[in-house]
């Protein structure tokens, strides 16, 4: 007999036995690979040899997709889920304790059946991609959705995966203008079976920030690794700075405006919801470099990456610099019509290049000081307004959804504020 999905086994390998229940098979799963989630809820991958032996202590039910209503109760306030992939996206089957991706609007809302005690729920899977492989196109996707949505009353939370989700909701707080409600992007560190998951807290605080009566598209994260309290970050200053730890999301250049600790608190820098309808501002123009500088880059390495570039964003060194070689290079481009935006690869502090003779240099030469904004914002912000804007400078100068901060010091700016917890 064959064990499946939710049998439980004993697995002796190597006079050691594994008690647990059989784990799915997921894309990375090897194929003589059994993965058991032990007693103590942890998992353990086990290679299947000719020396194992499978033994079936109970067998398990086997699943059926949820189908249950999403129920509606009258007199609470509503907002809508779009499930787009990652980690937070899936369901946990409390009957087996397996771990499945949300394929079902129902899956997806009842993932924290708690949200349910004070708001209903529309649920949508918009697609189930590994954030990697989200490209402008989705964003454009994400955006129409979200529009939809905005547009029928409802604040909205994005299910995301946490690796390029700064970047998604960047592009929304560019592409959605008159925001009428709170368009909140939520991930996990931690799948939903581990112990130490973040996914419940994450998409609880989420919801009511999505209740709230912000008018902007921010990130909603684990402020530490406890889980006190989730960070309400604005998605143009909000960045990934850990590849694992449940507090990865730092607002960088800015504080968070907000956090959620029980209930929802913004601090006084945070737009308030618009009146009418939200506008689509989603044209993108993709065909934008974003480079980083290092020393000893050669010129023609430098040329061969812009080549045919309609724009280009440098994350340049300090106060936003190149070796003087690749200076030429610049003026060429500039020359052509093609704008080059300047930033810094610190990304804590702005661009000056009034500064130093280099940076001079790059101002005569016509390149576009960043301010304060993180490399990949800039570069995301460059593909808008070359599709959206005429005067590309004094757009890319122009503060559109809170990326350029007013100048000042850094100060705790550079740390995460652990004292709004």
């Amino acid at each position: 007999m064959i064990a499946e999905p939710g049998d439980i086994v004993e697995v002796e390998k190597e006079g050691k036995i594994y008690r647990g229940m059989v784990m799915p098979k997921h894309a990375f799963s090897g194929k003589n690979i059994i993965v058991l989630k032990l007693e103590n809820g942890y998992n353990v991958g086990i290679k299947i040899t000719k020396d194992c032996s499978i033994k079936i202590i109970k067998k398990g039910k086997k699943r059926k997709k949820m189908r249950k209503d999403i129920r509606v109760s009258k007199g609470k306030p509503a907002i809508s889920i779009i499930g787009t992939g990652g980690t937070i996206a899936s369901y946990v089957d409390y009957k087996t304790g397996a771990v499945h991706p949300a394929t079902t609007a129902e899956e997806l809302a009842f993932a924290v059946p708690e949200i349910f005690e004070f708001c209903n729920v529309e649920a949508e899977i918009l697609f189930q991609k590994l954030s990697e492989n989200i490209s402008p196109k989705d964003w454009q996707k994400m955006a129409r959705r979200a529009a939809h949505h905005l547009n029928n009353g409802k604040g909205i939370v994005i299910a995301h995966g946490t690796d390029t989700m700064a970047y998604s909701a960047t592009a929304l707080a560019f592409m959605l203008r008159n925001l009428n409600a709170p368009v909140v992007f939520t991930g996990s560190q931690r799948s939903s079976d581990r112990p130490s998951s973040d996914a419940f807290l994450n998409l609880l605080s989420s919801a009511k920030v999505a209740l709230s009566d912000l008018g902007e598209v921010v990130v909603v994260m684990h402020g530490s690794i406890s889980s006190e309290a989730c960070f309400i970050h604005r998605a143009t200053k909000v960045r990934k700075m850990h590849s694992s730890r449940r507090d990865a999301f730092v607002s960088i250049n800015a504080e968070p405006i907000g956090v959620v600790r029980g209930d929802v608190k913004f601090y006084g820098n945070y737009r308030r919801k618009s009146e009418g309808k939200v506008k689509i501002k989603d044209s993108l123009n993709e065909n934008v470099s974003l480079l980083y500088y290092y020393p000893g880059m050669k010129k023609e390495d430098f040329e061969e990456i812009v080549n045919g570039s309609d724009g280009v964003v440098i994350a340049g060194t300090g106060l936003g610099h190149v070796k003087d070689e690749i200076i030429s290079s610049i003026k060429k481009l500039t020359r052509q019509g093609v704008p080059v935006v300047m930033t810094t690869q610190c990304l804590w502090g702005r661009v000056n290049l009034n500064v130093y003779a280099t940076g001079r240099k790059l101002l005569k030469a016509g390149v576009i000081e960043g301010e304060d904004m993180l490399p990949e914002v800039a570069w995301i912000k460059l593909m808008w307004v070359l599709a959206n804007e005429k005067n590309i400078e004094e757009a890319m100068k122009k503060n559109i959804a809170g990326e350029i901060s007013e100048r000042r010091t850094i100060g705790n700016a550079m740390h995460k504020g652990f004292n709004f917890v």
